[in-house]
């Protein structure tokens, strides 16, 4: 789902409080709720958070903590796999939020993760979920996913370059960053950037 644009209201604007604008890529897959960003730091967060197998979903909607009469705003609540919630506060380099916020978040029965996205901006991670989530919009055909699958049961793994042979219907690429991020399959996301040699696995639960 896409966000609407908004134009930048005259005259001075706090940051945290710009309206939503795009950021790229446009795809998500664990968005529960519209996926709207204040910043292009807190959209590059979304992405990690797609390929992170112990998160569950994610919303960027209703995310005001208030306390004594004061507001502030983080960026996203999460849901783990453990169906545990914690809510995420982004800024490119250490979040400065007001003394109360622990207090706030623990009476909401959650817990407060600061990040600073300085730590992950050149990382093989993030660079590797923007590539993924360029295709976030596209479904492999059944006939692709069932083959490669087949493909992985009897070879173990596959190289990205031998894996994309075995795509006959679709988009060979697409088909094969789709299964990655709809869970079906698995790489290495940390070593290097996804290249012909990177392995692929079959995820098994």
């Amino acid at each position: 789902m896409k966000s609407s644009p908004f134009e930048r209201p005259p005259g001075d604007v706090v940051p945290r409080n710009e309206p939503p604008r795009f950021y790229y890529p446009l795809a998500t897959v664990k968005c529960a709720g519209h996926p709207v960003f204040r910043s292009q730091e807190a959209r590059d967060f979304a992405c990690l958070l797609d390929v992170d197998r112990d998160v569950s979903r994610w919303c960027c909607e209703g995310v005001d903590l208030s306390y004594g009469g004061e507001t502030y705003a983080v960026d996203f609540v999460v849901t783990g796999t453990d169906d545990r919630n914690f809510v995420v506060d982004i800024a490119e380099n250490v979040p400065r939020p007001p003394d109360w916020i622990e207090l706030a978040i623990a009476r909401a029965g959650h817990a407060y993760r600061p990040v600073a996205m300085r730590d992950f901006i050149d990382s093989n991670r993030l660079a590797n979920a923007k590539d993924l989530l360029r295709y976030g919009f596209y479904r492999c055909p059944l006939g692709d996913r069932v083959r490669i699958l087949a493909a992985l049961d009897e070879m173990g793994s596959l190289t990205v370059a031998e894996a994309l042979s075995a795509f006959r219907e679709g988009r060979p690429m697409a088909c094969l960053a789709a299964l990655i991020l709809q869970g079906f399959l698995e790489i290495d996301m940390d070593e290097a950037l996804i290249g012909p040699e990177t392995i692929v696995r079959r995820i098994r639960d």
